[in-house]
């Protein structure tokens, strides 16, 4: 299992500061597939080419089910894009970036240089710093209020991505977000394909898949690994609807934050923002203690994300509910080696 994780060990000092244009980008990307991504599929590819890097979005680890028009996916990769940008200016570049550089081809979504040389802010360090702590952590929060000065700080991030962060505030909004996440955990867990689809990408701790979901993640204890296999066969066989939806309102119900990210408009241009957004929000709230995780399940259906929109009051089209609060610390999931996800 812990060799799975090496590739969060990553270490600055081993930047090639006098190594070609070629090996500084390789490097720079050690930092890139540290981002999270749906069912933590990675569905990011990379071409290094003279003195560029082109991402592309790998349609083959899409969620048919869960994500058929592929919102999530592009998501997952704005994500990925933002943690290059943030390392580029770390290792003092300016990271010229153009996305959606070929319109033919909906599969490339940027185009990174070096760019000229420039001095990082004391911001853009927070954010590097905060890069190989993010984890994802579905845990039960402590009920310590998020200052909302930092909510606010968080909206600002949103904004600067061209994205909105809308905070919940009131009780009975929480209540009716709560509700539409317990109705969309029914309709989708009684798909069989769409419990088949999750199944898929849930994975025992020592298996030697380098993406997907471990089963620690999923609150398996550790000496009950060996047990992964099993439980992704009842969530293939039986519709867990009722389990899963009431530990969802309860995350809801208990969590001291939770925030809602959107867009004005619903493009693939929209959603690669969006996932800059999202990781810029993830690494502040990292860097000041605050973790996170993920309840999409409305956005994940058009009537349900709908209806969020009308309960929000909000413009635009939601994009990810978050959950934020304080915990323990836990392990990171695995990821793919550069050379794994390399064209």
């Amino acid at each position: 299992m812990y060799e799975l994780l090496t590739m969060w060990k990553v270490k600055e000092a081993e930047f090639p500061h006098h190594g070609t244009v070629e090996e500084k980008l390789k490097f720079i990307l050690n930092y890139a597939i540290l981002a999270p991504s749906s069912h933590n599929t990675q569905p990011w590819l990379f071409k290094i080419d003279s003195e560029e890097i082109y991402l592309y979005a790998d349609r083959s680890r899409g969620l048919s089910i869960a994500d058929p028009e592929g919102r999530e996916l592009v998501i997952s990769c704005g994500t990925a894009l933002f943690n290059l940008r943030i390392a580029l200016h770390h290792f003092g570049y300016t990271g010229k970036i153009i996305t959606f550089p070929n319109p033919a081809n909906s599969e490339l979504l940027a185009c990174i240089k070096l760019g000229y040389r420039i001095k990082e802010s004391t911001d853009n360090n927070l954010l590097f710093n905060a890069i190989p702590k993010r984890h994802t952590n579905r845990q039960n929060y402590q009920w310590w209020d998020a200052p909302q000065s930092l909510l606010r700080w968080l909206q600002s991030d949103a904004e600067l991505e061209g994205a909105w962060l809308h905070i919940v505030k009131n009780n009975h909004i929480r209540h009716q977000i709560a509700e539409l996440i317990v109705r969309a955990e029914h309709q989708l867990m009684a798909d069989p394909n769409y419990r088949q689809e999750l199944a898929n990408w849930i994975r025992p701790a020592n298996n030697s898949n380098h993406d997907g979901i471990p089963g620690y993640a999923q609150g398996i204890n550790k000496h009950l690994d060996f047990a992964t296999p099993l439980f992704t066969t009842v969530l293939r066989t039986f519709d867990l609807g009722n389990s899963v939806a009431e530990r969802s309102r309860k995350l809801v119900e208990q969590s001291p934050a939770i925030v809602v990210l959107g867009t004005q408009n619903d493009t693939q241009s929209d959603w690669l923002n969006a996932g800059q957004a999202l990781e810029r929000i993830l690494l502040r709230s990292q860097a000041v203690g605050l973790n996170c995780s993920f309840l999409n399940q409305p956005v994940q259906l058009p009537q349900s994300r709908s209806e969020l929109s009308k309960v929000l009051s909000q413009s635009g089209f939601p994009q990810l509910i978050l959950r934020l609060g304080f915990c323990k610390q836990v392990k990171p999931t695995p990821r793919r080696t550069v050379e794994e996800v390399l064209i």
